[in-house]
């Protein structure tokens, strides 16, 4: 759900800088970091090849660094200690979700289910370090399992925080603290309209625009269709009623 796998790029200055990232460059990041991180079950190993192996939860990633440290280098991370570690960092922040942590963690929020964009649904999502990452299920993962963490994620998406502001015929919600996380507000729908009529926007005939990853927008429907063709990502205008009919991604 994220195409910056490094993080934020650099700044003008910063990408005027020419160099290359070098595979000994990721060895001394992995070798800080493997101090640095404590979260239980990860585990980053150097092998042969030169290869870094990331495995938690059952979960393993094998990559060549020399392939990393290429990918790095064309997104211009700075080839310094501190900008390959920084970019090791996020990059990590993004591995592979276990189902043990799906089930411990995961939040429900809208994202495409369709290489095309047209289709909306709900996915499963682990916050990381300000990274919003997707769960897949793993092949041992049976269908109660897939059920019981989907089940829990919504839950937890009933009571994620959401910061209203009403802009004129348009009502937005944000996540307030984690970018990417907005549409999990969107598991109680009919809470969200009286919050919206409480905050002095009544609409007769509310939807909603969509863009994963983004602010919810709310407005009466011609509104919300100018919205929608203003907007610069896909989207996808849904009356507020559909969205009690929306399955999984």
């Amino acid at each position: 759900m994220s195409d910056r796998p490094f993080g934020a790029p650099a700044g003008l200055l910063q990408r005027l800088i020419r160099g290359d990232v070098r595979t000994g460059d990721l060895v001394a990041a992995v070798e800080g970091l493997r101090q640095e991180l404590a979260e239980p079950g990860l585990q980053l190993t150097l092998d042969e090849g030169p290869l870094l192996v990331v495995e938690e939860g059952g979960r393993r990633t094998r990559v060549p660094l020399v392939e990393l440290a290429g990918e790095m280098s064309r997104a211009r991370v700075l080839p310094t200690q501190d900008g390959v570690t920084a970019a090791l960092r996020s990059w990590l922040a993004r591995r592979p979700v276990p189902d043990t942590l799906a089930a411990e963690a995961g939040i429900a929020v809208l994202d495409w289910a369709d290489p095309r964009q047209t289709v909306l649904g709900w996915r499963v999502v682990v916050a990381r370090e300000g990274a919003v990452v997707p769960w897949r299920p793993s092949r041992t993962a049976s269908v109660p399992v897939v059920h019981q963490v989907r089940s829990a994620a919504l839950g937890r998406s009933s009571v994620q925080p959401a910061r209203l502001r009403v802009e004129g015929p348009v009502a937005l919600w944000t996540h307030p603290g984690v970018p990417g996380l907005d549409t999990a507000v969107l598991v109680r729908p009919e809470e969200l309209l009286q919050e919206s009529a409480a905050a002095g926007l009544a609409m007769r005939d509310a939807h909603v625009v969509v863009t994963p990853r983004h602010p919810v927008a709310c407005a009466d429907a011609g509104v919300a269709r100018r919205l929608a063709a203003e907007a610069t990502e896909a989207s996808r205008t849904l009356p507020w009623r559909d969205l009690a009919d929306l399955g999984w991604a």
